[in-house]
């Protein structure tokens, strides 16, 4: 994984960007990603502060 870096995704948005810029980092489909996101939300509360965490320190994918 050198020289990958975690960005918020521009094209996979529907936020913030954050569960596509993670698929895209992980090589998973962000379906998938969005999927875990709302069950991990949901069953223990705390992925929906984790989600505004890493929008707020997670650069936005830089314009190419």
């Amino acid at each position: 994984m050198a020289g990958k870096k975690l960005y918020r995704s521009r094209s996979e948005k529907m936020l913030g960007g954050v569960c596509g810029g993670l698929a895209e980092y992980l090589d998973f489909d962000v379906t998938l990603v969005r999927v875990l996101w709302v069950i991990a939300t949901l069953l223990g509360g705390s992925g929906g502060l984790a989600y505004l965490i890493l929008w707020l320190i997670v650069p936005r994918q830089p314009v190419a």
